[in-house]
């Protein structure tokens, strides 16, 4: 007697309206819930988004929380994750989740060690990608080789090795819903020739990746793998990239590495336009406004990065006219909302003047507060953007919130 094998993936996704060229809004369904798109994913580095309960997560309408595998490989370990069920139920989170590969550790320990070089570069700008205390570290601490990398531990010193399969093997041990093949991301300022070596790279690793992870039966029926487009800036590259992985039997698409900033949509555009259509797409580690409307218009469905949180707790906020720092002499005595149109807590409960005190004494409330409604800022927006695509007026939203937003 044949035994018949489940042959549903984990992850699918469902075109629920399309426009222009690339754009779409629709639904990722998980193992653990629904996700709709566009969305903006949490970051939860070390299995906790940093001053926030879950419960205040969950609260603020975030649909997806994401985790770092690096982080929680040097501490508590994976193999304890894995005996508390996974990182969800060990932080009680009950929605669905992503982890990603430890790849994007290769460049921020690596090329970009000590060189304030971000994933997106701009003359006189830098943005920068992980929480990663360089007060913490001494000297360039991950090498690179064919097989994998070796890196010391930016905690103690000690030394370790990821390769592609151990990569796929933590990643198991976390449990997340999605997670990303090991792959190689490269500073905006490296040469042609080794974003080409590193793409290439890259290639080699993700079927590795995709291999390893198949070859685990139970992991492969629970847990969606996706693969890396990789390329920096390069319109060649960036097309080989998505052609060769798009043809990997990978259950979504991450669109990785480093960009100008002012090319980075076009870029996005090259990858989305030969990338498999009826698989999700996550642009990592991008957060500003204005990059998920080009995001979003180029073909992206989720994203995600550290800035909203990190910004929160260190007084910049953001606000339908702008950023605004509360750390500023003139927030003292303004009684007004942080936004009066935000419809988070802080906005309904807390002025300016008070949550800049907070900041000014130092006070642990404060990035709770700011944390609180910089997420759902971004997820409000998200929210705007697929009622905007379903309403097909995704364009003047787009002009409408930017106009403000960006103005001097």
């Amino acid at each position: 007697m044949r035994i018949k094998m489940n042959s549903k993936k984990p992850i699918s996704f469902k075109i629920e309206k399309k426009f222009g060229k690339l754009g779409r809004a629709g639904t990722i369904s998980t193992p653990h819930g629904d996700i709709k798109t566009p969305a903006f994913v949490t970051v939860g580095t070390k299995a906790t988004v940093k001053a926030l309960t879950p419960e205040m997560v969950r609260d603020l309408g975030a649909q997806v929380v994401l985790a770092n595998t690096y982080h929680l490989y040097l501490e508590p370990g994976d193999e304890l994750i894995r005996d508390a069920g996974g990182f969800a139920k060990f932080m009680n989170w009950q929605g669905p989740t992503m982890t990603d590969s430890g790849g994007f550790q290769v460049f921020s320990l690596g090329a970009a060690f000590g060189s304030k070089v971000g994933k997106l570069s701009k003359v006189g700008e830098v943005i920068e990608g992980e929480e990663i205390d360089p007060n913490e570290q001494a000297g360039k601490l991950a090498k690179i080789d064919e097989d994998g990398v070796t890196f010391k531990s930016y905690k103690d010193g000690s030394e370790h090795r990821f390769t592609p399969e151990r990569s796929m093997e933590i990643q198991h041990n976390l449990g997340a819903d999605m997670f990303f093949a090991f792959d190689e991301c490269t500073s905006p300022a490296a040469p042609y020739n080794y974003q080409k070596e590193a793409m290439e790279r890259t290639h080699r690793w993700a079927q590795r990746s995709l291999d390893a992870h198949k070859k685990n039966v139970e992991a492969a029926g629970k847990q969606g793998l996706f693969g890396v487009v990789q390329g920096g800036r390069h319109r060649d590259l960036r097309e080989e990239s998505a052609r060769t992985l798009g043809a990997m039997d990978f259950d979504g698409y991450g669109i990785g590495g480093s960009f100008d900033k002012d090319d980075m949509t076009t870029a996005v555009g090259w990858v989305n336009a030969l990338l498999p259509e009826d698989k999700p797409r996550h642009l990592l580690g991008i957060g500003e406004p204005e990059d998920l409307f080009g995001g979003v218009e180029n073909g992206c469905d989720i994203f995600d990065c550290v800035a909203p949180t990190r910004m929160g707790r260190n007084g910049t906020l953001h606000t339908r006219d702008g950023k605004i720092n509360l750390r500023n002499a003139k927030f003292v005595r303004d009684f007004t909302p942080i936004d009066s149109e935000c419809d988070c807590y802080t906005c309904k409960n807390y002025t300016r003047a008070y949550v800049a005190h907070l900041f000014r004494s130092n006070e642990m409330l404060a990035g709770t507060l700011g944390s609180i409604h910089n997420l759902r800022f971004l997820i409000s927006l998200s929210e705007q953007m697929r009622e905007a695509i379903l309403n097909d007026n995704f364009a003047e939203l787009k002009k409408s919130f930017l106009t403000r937003y960006s103005k001097k």
